[in-house]
Protein backbone atom coordinates (compact mmCIF):
# COMPACT_ATOMS: atom_id res chain seq x y z
CA UNK A 1 0.00 0.00 0.00
CA UNK A 2 1.67 2.98 -1.15
CA UNK A 3 1.14 6.25 1.11
CA UNK A 4 -0.80 8.61 -1.33
CA UNK A 5 -3.71 5.79 -1.74
CA UNK A 6 -4.02 5.70 2.11
CA UNK A 7 -4.00 9.09 2.15
CA UNK A 8 -6.38 9.53 -0.97
CA UNK A 9 -8.54 6.68 1.31
CA UNK A 10 -8.84 8.74 4.98
CA UNK A 11 -9.54 11.93 3.10
CA UNK A 12 -12.51 10.71 1.46
CA UNK A 13 -13.42 8.76 4.46
CA UNK A 14 -13.18 12.00 6.65
CA UNK A 15 -14.84 14.15 4.28
CA UNK A 16 -17.34 11.58 2.64
CA UNK A 17 -17.03 12.67 -0.23
CA UNK A 18 -14.91 12.24 -3.39
CA UNK A 19 -14.70 16.18 -4.34
CA UNK A 20 -14.18 17.36 -1.02
CA UNK A 21 -11.19 14.91 -0.93
CA UNK A 22 -9.51 16.42 -4.18
CA UNK A 23 -9.97 19.70 -2.46
CA UNK A 24 -8.13 19.08 0.40
CA UNK A 25 -5.66 17.31 -0.95
CA UNK A 26 -5.05 19.76 -4.05
CA UNK A 27 -5.83 16.91 -6.47
CA UNK A 28 -8.71 16.34 -9.59
CA UNK A 29 -11.36 13.89 -8.27
CA UNK A 30 -10.65 11.46 -11.16
CA UNK A 31 -6.57 10.90 -9.73
CA UNK A 32 -8.42 10.98 -6.21
CA UNK A 33 -10.62 7.79 -7.63
CA UNK A 34 -7.91 5.98 -9.35
CA UNK A 35 -5.82 6.29 -5.96
CA UNK A 36 -9.27 4.42 -4.44
CA UNK A 37 -9.41 2.21 -6.91
CA UNK A 38 -5.81 1.36 -6.71
CA UNK A 39 -5.76 0.91 -3.00
CA UNK A 40 -8.97 -1.80 -3.59
CA UNK A 41 -7.17 -3.58 -5.73
CA UNK A 42 -4.66 -4.12 -3.64
CA UNK A 43 -6.74 -5.40 -0.39
CA UNK A 44 -9.07 -7.14 -2.44
CA UNK A 45 -12.16 -5.62 -1.65
CA UNK A 46 -14.10 -2.41 -1.89
CA UNK A 47 -13.58 -0.02 0.57
CA UNK A 48 -16.93 2.64 -0.03
CA UNK A 49 -20.35 1.84 -0.86
CA UNK A 50 -21.65 4.77 -3.22
CA UNK A 51 -25.38 5.20 -2.32
CA UNK A 52 -26.43 7.71 -5.01
CA UNK A 53 -24.49 11.25 -3.52
CA UNK A 54 -23.51 9.48 -0.51
CA UNK A 55 -20.37 7.78 0.36
CA UNK A 56 -19.91 5.29 3.06
CA UNK A 57 -17.17 3.08 4.35
CA UNK A 58 -17.84 -0.81 3.72
CA UNK A 59 -17.29 -3.34 6.95
CA UNK A 60 -13.58 -3.62 5.16
CA UNK A 61 -13.15 0.30 4.78
CA UNK A 62 -14.09 0.64 8.72
CA UNK A 63 -11.15 -2.13 9.37
CA UNK A 64 -9.04 -0.12 7.68
CA UNK A 65 -9.49 2.87 8.57
CA UNK A 66 -7.64 3.37 12.35
CA UNK A 67 -4.73 1.30 10.44
CA UNK A 68 -4.09 3.29 7.65
CA UNK A 69 -4.32 6.51 10.67
CA UNK A 70 -1.50 4.57 12.36
CA UNK A 71 0.75 4.09 9.23
CA UNK A 72 0.31 7.68 7.62
CA UNK A 73 1.50 8.42 11.50
CA UNK A 74 4.33 6.86 11.69
CA UNK A 75 5.28 7.67 8.39
CA UNK A 76 4.87 11.08 8.69
CA UNK A 77 6.91 10.91 12.63
CA UNK A 78 9.86 8.71 10.41
CA UNK A 79 10.17 12.08 8.19
CA UNK A 80 10.04 14.57 10.84
CA UNK A 81 12.56 12.81 13.09
CA UNK A 82 15.18 12.56 9.91
CA UNK A 83 14.46 16.43 9.26
CA UNK A 84 15.01 17.50 12.44
CA UNK A 85 18.36 15.97 12.62
CA UNK A 86 19.51 18.73 9.87
CA UNK A 87 18.77 21.03 12.95
CA UNK A 88 16.96 23.40 10.89
CA UNK A 89 13.70 25.39 12.01
CA UNK A 90 11.41 25.15 8.83
CA UNK A 91 8.54 23.34 7.35
CA UNK A 92 4.80 23.38 8.51
CA UNK A 93 3.61 23.04 12.00
CA UNK A 94 0.09 22.74 12.61
CA UNK A 95 -1.22 24.31 15.47
CA UNK A 96 -4.84 24.61 16.70
CA UNK A 97 -6.14 27.17 19.51
CA UNK A 98 -9.17 28.43 21.22
CA UNK A 99 -10.52 31.88 19.72
CA UNK A 100 -9.96 33.34 23.04
CA UNK A 101 -6.44 32.06 23.91
CA UNK A 102 -5.94 33.07 20.18
CA UNK A 103 -7.21 36.73 20.98
CA UNK A 104 -5.95 37.54 24.35
CA UNK A 105 -2.82 35.01 24.93
CA UNK A 106 -1.01 34.62 21.94
CA UNK A 107 -0.53 37.41 19.67
CA UNK A 108 2.37 38.70 20.76
CA UNK A 109 3.91 35.15 20.78
CA UNK A 110 2.88 34.50 17.31
CA UNK A 111 4.38 37.70 16.02
CA UNK A 112 7.85 37.02 17.84
CA UNK A 113 7.66 33.26 16.79
CA UNK A 114 7.08 34.35 13.37
CA UNK A 115 10.02 36.83 13.07
CA UNK A 116 12.26 34.54 14.55
CA UNK A 117 11.31 31.65 12.41
CA UNK A 118 10.42 32.71 9.15
CA UNK A 119 10.93 29.63 7.65
CA UNK A 120 8.19 28.02 9.41
CA UNK A 121 4.92 27.61 7.47
CA UNK A 122 2.43 28.30 10.37
CA UNK A 123 -1.03 26.61 10.10
CA UNK A 124 -3.00 27.80 12.10
CA UNK A 125 -6.42 26.44 12.90
CA UNK A 126 -9.24 28.40 15.06
CA UNK A 127 -11.03 25.43 16.90
CA UNK A 128 -13.18 24.51 19.71
CA UNK A 129 -10.62 22.93 22.69
CA UNK A 130 -12.40 19.25 22.50
CA UNK A 131 -11.91 19.33 18.42
CA UNK A 132 -8.03 20.03 19.09
CA UNK A 133 -7.78 17.54 21.66
CA UNK A 134 -9.35 15.06 19.33
CA UNK A 135 -7.02 16.88 16.40
CA UNK A 136 -4.20 15.84 18.34
CA UNK A 137 -5.27 12.53 19.01
CA UNK A 138 -5.57 11.65 15.45
CA UNK A 139 -2.71 13.01 14.06
CA UNK A 140 -3.79 15.86 11.38
CA UNK A 141 -2.63 18.56 14.30
CA UNK A 142 1.19 18.45 15.66
CA UNK A 143 0.25 20.50 18.67
CA UNK A 144 -2.60 22.80 20.33
CA UNK A 145 -3.10 25.66 22.89
CA UNK A 146 -6.32 25.38 24.45
CA UNK A 147 -8.46 25.30 27.49
CA UNK A 148 -7.46 22.13 28.79
CA UNK A 149 -9.74 18.89 29.85
CA UNK A 150 -10.91 18.39 33.69
CA UNK A 151 -9.51 14.75 33.09
CA UNK A 152 -6.32 13.44 31.61
CA UNK A 153 -5.67 11.35 28.16
CA UNK A 154 -2.77 9.12 28.32
CA UNK A 155 -2.05 9.29 24.49
CA UNK A 156 -1.49 13.29 25.52
CA UNK A 157 1.04 14.89 26.59
CA UNK A 158 -0.47 18.03 28.51
CA UNK A 159 1.18 21.02 30.46
CA UNK A 160 -0.93 23.73 31.99
CA UNK A 161 0.82 27.27 31.40
CA UNK A 162 -1.83 29.48 32.49
CA UNK A 163 -5.03 29.68 35.12
CA UNK A 164 -8.03 31.63 34.41
CA UNK A 165 -10.30 32.75 36.73
CA UNK A 166 -13.97 32.35 35.62
CA UNK A 167 -15.71 35.70 37.60
CA UNK A 168 -19.74 35.94 38.11
CA UNK A 169 -20.48 39.18 35.74
CA UNK A 170 -23.90 40.78 34.79
CA UNK A 171 -24.52 44.48 32.82
CA UNK A 172 -24.93 46.95 34.68
CA UNK A 173 -28.37 47.58 35.19
CA UNK A 174 -29.39 43.84 35.34
CA UNK A 175 -31.34 43.56 38.72
CA UNK A 176 -28.36 42.01 40.10
CA UNK A 177 -26.02 44.57 39.66
CA UNK A 178 -28.45 46.35 42.19
CA UNK A 179 -28.09 44.29 45.61
CA UNK A 180 -25.28 45.64 47.52
CA UNK A 181 -23.56 42.91 48.25
CA UNK A 182 -23.10 41.83 44.48
CA UNK A 183 -19.93 44.10 43.99
CA UNK A 184 -17.24 41.70 44.37
CA UNK A 185 -15.12 44.79 46.51
CA UNK A 186 -18.20 45.40 49.00
CA UNK A 187 -17.13 44.22 52.51
CA UNK A 188 -19.04 42.81 55.42
CA UNK A 189 -21.44 40.84 53.25
CA UNK A 190 -21.05 36.97 52.21
CA UNK A 191 -22.24 37.46 49.09
CA UNK A 192 -24.86 36.19 46.60
CA UNK A 193 -25.63 32.46 47.36
CA UNK A 194 -25.57 30.42 43.73
CA UNK A 195 -29.44 29.41 44.89
CA UNK A 196 -29.82 33.06 44.32
CA UNK A 197 -27.77 33.40 41.14
CA UNK A 198 -30.33 30.75 40.17
CA UNK A 199 -33.33 33.02 40.33
CA UNK A 200 -32.06 34.93 37.00
CA UNK A 201 -31.74 33.40 33.81
CA UNK A 202 -27.62 32.66 32.56
CA UNK A 203 -26.38 32.48 29.22
CA UNK A 204 -23.00 29.78 29.64
CA UNK A 205 -20.69 28.26 27.41
CA UNK A 206 -21.91 24.95 25.59
CA UNK A 207 -22.54 22.19 27.84
CA UNK A 208 -20.41 20.07 26.38
CA UNK A 209 -17.38 22.69 26.20
CA UNK A 210 -14.44 21.97 29.08
CA UNK A 211 -15.41 25.32 30.37
CA UNK A 212 -19.15 24.65 30.54
CA UNK A 213 -18.90 21.51 31.98
CA UNK A 214 -16.59 23.07 35.33
CA UNK A 215 -18.81 25.55 35.61
CA UNK A 216 -22.06 23.08 35.36
CA UNK A 217 -20.72 21.17 38.26
CA UNK A 218 -19.86 23.68 40.60
CA UNK A 219 -24.00 23.92 40.60
CA UNK A 220 -24.90 20.10 40.18
CA UNK A 221 -22.60 19.69 43.80
CA UNK A 222 -24.95 22.25 45.09
CA UNK A 223 -27.88 20.58 43.89
CA UNK A 224 -28.56 23.01 41.42
CA UNK A 225 -29.59 23.45 37.86
CA UNK A 226 -28.17 26.35 35.69
CA UNK A 227 -31.10 28.04 34.38
CA UNK A 228 -29.57 28.50 31.07
CA UNK A 229 -31.69 30.97 28.70
CA UNK A 230 -28.16 31.10 25.84
CA UNK A 231 -25.52 28.63 25.13
CA UNK A 232 -22.24 30.27 22.71
CA UNK A 233 -18.73 28.74 22.47
CA UNK A 234 -17.31 31.78 21.93
CA UNK A 235 -16.29 33.65 24.73
CA UNK A 236 -16.50 37.19 23.06
CA UNK A 237 -20.25 36.69 21.81
CA UNK A 238 -21.15 35.40 25.58
CA UNK A 239 -19.62 38.51 26.77
CA UNK A 240 -21.66 40.77 24.32
CA UNK A 241 -24.53 38.91 25.17
CA UNK A 242 -24.26 39.29 29.11
CA UNK A 243 -23.11 43.25 28.73
CA UNK A 244 -26.49 43.94 26.71
CA UNK A 245 -28.27 41.72 29.79
CA UNK A 246 -29.40 38.77 28.34
CA UNK A 247 -28.42 36.88 31.62
CA UNK A 248 -25.46 37.16 34.24
CA UNK A 249 -22.54 34.49 33.06
CA UNK A 250 -18.74 33.52 34.30
CA UNK A 251 -16.44 35.12 32.13
CA UNK A 252 -12.49 35.32 32.12
CA UNK A 253 -11.00 37.94 34.64
CA UNK A 254 -9.60 39.46 31.46
CA UNK A 255 -12.19 40.14 30.12
CA UNK A 256 -14.26 42.30 32.54
CA UNK A 257 -14.63 46.07 31.67
CA UNK A 258 -16.90 49.26 32.09
CA UNK A 259 -19.84 47.00 30.59
CA UNK A 260 -20.01 44.33 33.12
CA UNK A 261 -20.12 43.94 37.12
CA UNK A 262 -18.78 41.46 38.81
CA UNK A 263 -20.88 39.54 41.14
CA UNK A 264 -19.80 38.84 44.79
CA UNK A 265 -20.94 34.71 44.81
CA UNK A 266 -20.66 32.64 47.80
CA UNK A 267 -18.37 30.03 46.57
CA UNK A 268 -14.95 28.87 46.46
CA UNK A 269 -13.38 30.48 42.86
CA UNK A 270 -13.32 28.90 39.70
CA UNK A 271 -10.30 28.64 37.92
CA UNK A 272 -10.05 26.59 34.46
CA UNK A 273 -6.62 25.08 33.03
CA UNK A 274 -5.08 26.66 30.10
CA UNK A 275 -1.79 24.89 28.20
CA UNK A 276 -0.93 23.00 25.38
CA UNK A 277 -1.11 19.49 24.61
CA UNK A 278 1.21 16.95 21.82
CA UNK A 279 0.94 13.79 21.10
CA UNK A 280 3.09 11.50 23.59
CA UNK A 281 4.30 8.96 20.53
CA UNK A 282 4.91 11.89 17.91
CA UNK A 283 7.94 13.36 17.31
CA UNK A 284 7.98 17.09 17.62
CA UNK A 285 9.33 19.00 14.60
CA UNK A 286 11.74 21.43 15.24
CA UNK A 287 9.20 24.09 14.77
CA UNK A 288 6.92 22.46 17.79
CA UNK A 289 10.02 22.02 20.01
CA UNK A 290 10.64 26.10 19.37
CA UNK A 291 6.89 26.67 19.92
CA UNK A 292 7.32 25.27 23.19
CA UNK A 293 9.87 26.51 24.42
CA UNK A 294 8.49 30.29 23.49
CA UNK A 295 4.86 28.95 25.44
CA UNK A 296 6.62 28.42 28.61
CA UNK A 297 9.21 31.12 28.63
CA UNK A 298 5.70 33.49 28.14
CA UNK A 299 3.91 31.41 30.84
CA UNK A 300 6.77 31.54 33.21
CA UNK A 301 7.08 35.34 32.33
CA UNK A 302 3.27 36.15 33.43
CA UNK A 303 3.71 34.62 36.65
CA UNK A 304 6.65 37.07 37.81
Amino acid sequence: MDTQSLQAFLAVADTQSFSRAAEQLHLTQPAVSKRIATLESQVGTRLFDRIGRRIALTEAGSVLLPQARSILFTVEDSRRALANLSGQVGGRLTLATSHHIGLHRLPPLLKQYTQRHPEVELDLHFLDSEQAYQGVLDGTLEMAVVTLAPHPYVQLHVVELWRDRLCFVCATDHPLANQPQSHHKSTGHKGLSLAALCDYSCVMPGAKTFTGSLIAQRFHEAGLQLPVSMATNYLETLKMMCSVGLGWSLLPEKMIDSELVELNVDTAPIYRSLGYLVHTNRTPSNAARRMIEQLEKMSQQSRH
